[in-house]
């Protein structure tokens, strides 16, 4: 017998079991479907009470506890999912009660697999929580649950559940009955452990290079983040009114929250919608503080398209009055300086408005930041870092 048939005969033995979790609690029950909606507001309250610094510093009578009860009381497969958020007053961990930095990345981590319509998002969610490693004693890594396991195992999981929907459901509260009542021998598992141990093995290494390629992503993200931070520091420091892009302002960089630094809202420009909407793209933009007169403009380009933020630089002096003032500047790793001078001397591109674009490598911004905040005056300082094409 194959191994496909011998987990075709579980699986018809585990919902064919009267007692099974699939007939006690999976099939035709309407608690179980009431519930998904009372966990999302609960777990909306857990991010407001964190939002609004009323999340307590003790797991019970917390807005938490509330969600992982009505977790917990579906059914006893769920029996342990409470445990890693009690408080462990021995260990003495800084966790997500005590450390108000911890608190607010736990919140942050919730509201965006919340509002998440793709795996990859929470996938990516995971490993950003993962690198902050916030069980941690003293430097010393506390081991309390690995996400690693967790991610590799929910892998594993989904794949054996793809392959005999036909026999379970997308639903995956149908096969993980099916792992529970294995575990506590309900059902004759048989082979089952090894046969699923095989499958984890083939897709160990595909798991592996998915997390690399993510972390790799995370790690881009977060270079491109400290860059705009900088420049924001840099701008404040000098005396302007900075703001970022429009679909960066809910991010933080240093513990400081990028809403914090910047403007509310980009100042009202004579431009088209559409031209409105591509300048409000643009990484970072300094303005004058009394008169909102803009005065310098950073497409930080780790690795997205030069030309892009080329045409977004090139729309706003066309746009702006008095662009000529306007310094403007792509600030890009030292590995695609060829390729920013590549395109700045593209036949296409050789115009007033894209000679006037100069470009700032990370390492001099990073290096010279703290002595430009220190010695600069105005906005001309960033020539003494920036190149520009000849």
């Amino acid at each position: 017998m194959g191994d496909r048939e011998k987990i075709q005969n579980i699986i018809q033995e585990y919902k064919n079991y009267p007692e099974s979790v699939y007939n006690t609690w999976f099939i035709d029950n309407d608690q179980r479907l009431k519930a998904f909606g009372a966990i999302r507001r609960g777990v909306e309250q857990v991010i407001n009470d964190i939002k609004e610094n009323v999340f307590p510093n003790d797991f019970k009578g917390s807005s938490l506890e509330v969600v992982l009860t009505a977790i917990t009381e579906q059914k006893q497969v769920f029996e342990g999912a409470a445990h890693p958020f009690y408080w462990k007053p021995k260990l003495r961990i800084p966790d997500i009660y005590e450390n108000n930095i911890n608190k607010s990345i736990f919140g942050q981590f919730l509201e965006s697999c919340l509002k998440a319509n793709k795996e990859e998002q929470i996938y990516k969610e995971i490993i950003k929580l993962s690198n902050q490693n916030i069980n941690e004693l003293f430097g010393e890594k506390k081991k309390l649950g690995s996400w690693n396991d967790y991610l590799e195992m929910r892998d594993t999981i989904l794949q054996v559940n793809d392959q005999y929907k036909n026999l379970l459901s997308k639903d995956l509260g149908a096969i993980s009955g099916l792992l529970f009542d294995i575990g506590v021998g309900k059902v004759v598992g048989g082979n089952a452990d090894n046969i699923i141990e095989k499958e984890e093995q083939k897709r160990k290494k595909l798991i592996q290079d998915r997390k690399k390629g993510i972390e790799a992503e995370i790690e881009e993200e977060n270079m491109h983040t400290k860059v705009q931070y900088l420049l924001l520091k840099i701008g404040k420091s000098l005396g302007y009114n900075v703001i970022v892009a429009s679909n960066d302002r809910t991010k933080s960089y240093n513990n400081e929250k990028f809403s914090f630094i910047c403007l509310p809202e980009f100042p009202e420009i004579e431009a088209r919608d559409d031209v409105k909407k591509t300048i409000g793209l643009i990484d970072v933009i300094w303005f004058e503080k009394i008169t909102n007169k803009l005065v310098s403009a950073y497409e930080v380009e780790k690795s997205t398209s030069i030309y892009s933020g080329i045409l977004r630089l090139t729309d706003l002096a066309l746009t702006i009055p008095d662009s000529e003032n306007i310094s403007l500047y792509l600030v890009a790793p030292e590995q695609r300086e060829k390729e920013i001078v590549a395109q700045l001397k593209r036949p296409s591109l050789i115009s007033k408005e894209c000679n006037k674009i100069s470009y700032i490598l990370f390492s001099e911004l990073c290096t010279h930041c703290d002595s430009i905040c220190k010695f600069g005056n105005d906005h001309t300082i960033m020539e003494k870092v920036a190149r520009c094409i000849k």
